[in-house]
């Protein structure tokens, strides 16, 4: 009966009802708009986590809160409504509140008489005796290991000396768990780094925008007969946001080719029709709410292919837009403003996955790759 109440006062707690705001979004997830709900294994890859912890924050008799992180890209992953993120955000900071007052009131207290102390006698794991008896009644024997720490030494009772080792313990793992922590820290910032560096297309030792910190390099696009993907369908929709017009395929071709070379021009910049650290800074646009569609398309083409879940590439900037590139943005250690500029059209650049294949609004037309010779070195 105790267990069954201690239940319901948990159900009833906000990391309970959190629990229960994300498995109704999952639940209802596809039902508005006719979609199928994705899976807990597809739906935990997409935010990054295993899909047992995910398991666990759907669960609202489990005591595992998911983070404000996990909360935001639920909501942004299953289009929940948007009037309820507000909601959400509070139980999930109320619930880790919560759980931070369990852990400080079941972390204190002293010792009890059960734990195992060096009697009088000096003999490890005797049972302490109880008040009145000769341990207690003559702390000061010379006699006495203990005595020293008797009311005739002026130190306390006898009792002080587990009570010393006991919080000496304390410090001493404290200690340890502090060092711990803050070695997993200095890792993890480290990996982040490695990961960034390694993902950089440097192929032509293109470096990064001098304005910028951001350690990564600009890719380098050229003209070629392979299908180049996001990127250079990025490159085109940015073409024909600054009043070129040409073909948002993936196939840098002649015709894009000769685009790059006028807007070169235009910049002053060496017309050589390569897209590389000194064009692209000129070529990307800030992306934000009222943005053009080409633009914003780039934007989205880039944000879909990151590996954090489908973005629409529709041309228009959404709300969801924004949240996704919020994410994003928290992902790659940058201001989180919802907004596109340098350092993350840099980020989305580097970030680019091996793509499936053409998206779904440019798939049934997509021509074949037009002749044209590679460019010269």
């Amino acid at each position: 009966m105790a267990q069954e109440q201690g239940g319901r006062d948990q159900e009833q707690g906000a990391g309970a009802r959190l629990a229960r705001l994300l498995r109704r979004w999952w639940e209802e997830a596809g039902s508005a708009s006719g979609g199928t709900r994705p899976t807990q294994q597809a739906l935990a890859a997409r935010l990054g986590v295993d899909q047992t912890t995910l398991s666990r924050y759907l669960n609202p008799k489990h005591t595992s809160t998911a983070p404000l992180r996990v909360v935001e890209a639920l909501h942004a992953q299953l289009r929940a409504p948007a009037a309820e993120l507000d909601r959400a955000r509070a139980l999930c900071r109320a619930a880790l509140r919560e759980n931070s007052g369990r852990r400080t009131v079941g972390g204190g207290g002293e010792p009890t008489a059960a734990t195992d102390v060096t009697d009088g006698s000096g003999e490890p794991g005797g049972r302490r005796e109880p008040a009145g008896s000769r341990a207690t009644a003559d702390p000061a024997d010379p006699a006495d290991p203990a005595a020293p720490y008797g009311p005739a030494g002026g130190h306390g009772s006898g009792a002080g000396r587990p009570r010393f080792r006991w919080h000496l313990h304390v410090l001493v793992w404290a200690a340890v768990v502090v060092a711990f922590a803050a070695g997993v820290l200095v890792h993890e910032r480290f990996a982040v780094q490695d990961r960034k560096a390694a993902t950089a297309d440097g192929a032509a030792g293109e470096g990064a925008v001098a304005a910028s910190e951001v350690p990564h390099q600009w890719p380098l696009l050229v003209m070629g007969e392979q299908d180049q993907f996001t990127r250079a369908r990025a490159l085109q929709n940015l073409l024909n946001a600054h009043g070129y017009e040409v073909r948002a395929d993936g196939f840098f071709g002649e015709d894009t080719r000769d685009a790059v070379m006028a807007f070169q021009r235009k910049r002053g910049l060496a017309p050589d029709g390569k897209v590389g650290k000194h064009t692209w800074p000129e070529l990307v646009k800030e992306v934000k709410p009222g943005s053009g569609t080409f633009e914003v398309r780039a934007a989205q083409e880039l944000l879909n292919n990151v590996g954090q879940g489908g973005t629409v590439v529709s041309g228009e900037f959404t709300a969801v837009t924004a949240e996704d590139l919020r994410f994003f943005q928290s992902t790659q250690d940058l201001p989180v403003t919802g907004r596109v500029d340098v350092d993350t059209w840099l980020a989305l650049l580097v970030a680019q996955l091996p793509p499936a294949g053409a998206p779904a609004y440019q798939r049934p037309e997509s021509p074949p790759p037009s002749g044209s010779a590679p460019a010269s070195a």
